[in-house]
């Protein structure tokens, strides 16, 4: 966790500063901060959520008002959260004392895991075993029953992230996300397999930065937080 003193400077989150940025200074730059919701009132029972609308727990709460001050100082352009009222609340408490209400988008929202949601891992290991076996072995374009693939969230999502770039070209944007979502944004980021989806962690509250110069992007951060995990 960075000290109090740096949250004070004009861009709160140093940088890592990658070689193609280092040669590439003066490219036009959109950059993406990327959040993932703060921790539920279900986050103990370690359930399946999906598109369930789970509430924000105090604890996530306040994940979310200490990120609120880390990332007080950053100029967004604009703020953007999907439509499920954890990412809502999540979004208003980043964005609170700015002029910006942030737009809920459908697209945005967490992967739907049909007839597992609301179930503990415990649960679907007993009554989904064959399901959750094969859904192992193919991550990327398994659909659980009811719901959806990971290539199915990549098609609804990436569009509308790609036109929010485009309408922020050259801004500093805002997105609160979900644990799966945000995995397939940085999937597609880094170039790496959907497949490799489950290999990147997002733990609640996370901040990830990403740099789009045109349609090459940089990752300069990851699954930081600034909570003791």
């Amino acid at each position: 966790m960075a000290s109090d003193s740096s949250h004070r400077q004009a861009d709160p989150i140093p940088a890592v500063r990658s070689s193609f940025q280092q040669n590439a200074a003066d490219l036009p730059r959109t950059r993406l901060y990327l959040v993932r919701h703060g921790a539920l009132v279900t986050s103990d029972e370690w359930r399946y959520v999906g598109h369930r609308d789970v509430e924000l727990s105090d604890t996530g709460r306040a994940q979310m008002s200490a990120l609120a001050d880390r990332l007080s100082a950053v100029p967004f352009n604009a703020v953007y959260c999907s439509d499920l009222g954890r990412t809502v609340e999540s979004a208003r408490l980043l964005s609170d004392g700015r002029r910006l209400e942030p737009v809920a988008c459908p697209e945005f929202r967490e992967i739907n895991i049909g007839h597992w949601e609301g179930l503990t891992l415990a649960d679907i290991l007993e009554r989904f075993q064959d399901e959750f076996n094969s859904r192992t072995h193919d991550i990327a374009s398994f659909r659980i029953t009811g719901g959806e693939s990971f290539s199915d969230v990549r098609a609804r999502a990436l569009p509308r992230l790609e036109r929010l770039l485009r309408e922020h070209a050259g801004g500093t944007v805002l997105l609160v996300a979900h644990g799966g979502l945000n995995r397939v944004v940085l999937c597609e980021a880094l170039g790496l397999d959907l497949n490799s989806v489950v290999r990147l962690e997002q733990s609640y509250a996370c901040l990830n930065i990403i740099d789009y110069f045109d349609d090459y992007p940089v990752v300069q951060l990851m699954n930081q937080t600034t909570y003791a995990r």
